[in-house]
């Protein structure tokens, strides 16, 4: 750590008060403040400045890991005055810091929950419950309303590290709702969930199928592959 043999740097050393002190950083280590604390007694602005300059770079030594660059150093001059307790008084490259900024607390960032009843379940489960009663189609809003059963059964076995009674889920659902789906949940009730959405239902069943493999097209192709191969076996004869 006291790698650098300046005579500058040797002199302050050698001017060292081994009194206890108050570390404003204590990532810098107590011999960091005691240098800062008598570099600031230094009468000579010329020589305090040439202290300090040295000073940066034993501190970028003992963190030699964090990425160098123009805020890097400027981060550097900042923790020194920090140091110092803002009494620094030098030639520096960067502005020191406005000491009515230490230590004030970020504004908290407001987040907002759009008045959740069920926090767990999230605000897109509203928004989906919303769209299925915006739904026209009886068999469509069904469906859609039994998507619905599965993902809040997803997300409250989520939150909540357990089995859940479907009872519950429907209970929750006709809240969010509003009651607009009650019927949608009373026939699923009584019914049963639908597996899928009408429109899955009819892609499947309108989807064509496939007839025979790819091999026994390649092998029509072109009329009888077997007699190809005859024809060249009698080529090699000849």
């Amino acid at each position: 750590m006291w790698a650098y043999t300046g005579s500058g740097y040797c002199s302050i050393v050698r001017t060292f008060v081994h009194t206890p002190t108050a570390r404003l950083l204590k990532e810098y280590g107590s011999s960091v403040q005691k240098l800062v604390d008598n570099m600031v007694n230094i009468e000579d602005r010329e020589k305090r400045t040439r202290y300090a300059h040295i000073l940066i770079e034993l501190m970028r030594q003992i963190h030699p890991g964090m990425k160098e660059g123009q805020d890097y150093y400027n981060k550097l001059w900042d923790d020194l005055y920090i140091i110092s307790n803002f009494t620094l008084d030098v030639d520096s490259p960067y502005p020191p810091p406005s000491e009515e900024a230490l230590g004030r607390h970020p504004q908290p960032v407001p987040y907002n929950t759009h008045h959740l009843k069920f926090k767990h379940f999230g605000r897109n489960v509203d928004l989906l419950v919303a769209k299925a009663v915006a739904l026209e189609d009886a068999d469509e809003r069904r469906a859609f309303v039994s998507y619905l059963v599965r993902l809040m059964r997803t997300f409250y076995q989520a939150w909540n590290k357990e089995a859940v009674e479907d009872e519950t889920i429907y209970e929750g659902l006709i809240e969010i709702s509003k009651g607009k789906l009650y019927d949608d949940v009373k026939l699923i009730r009584e019914q049963g969930l639908v597996e899928s959405t009408p429109r899955e239902r009819a892609g499947e069943a309108s989807q064509p199928q496939r007839i025979g493999g790819g091999n026994n097209n390649r092998n029509n192709q072109g009329g009888g592959g077997p007699n190809r191969n005859n024809n060249n076996n009698d080529r090699r004869r000849r």
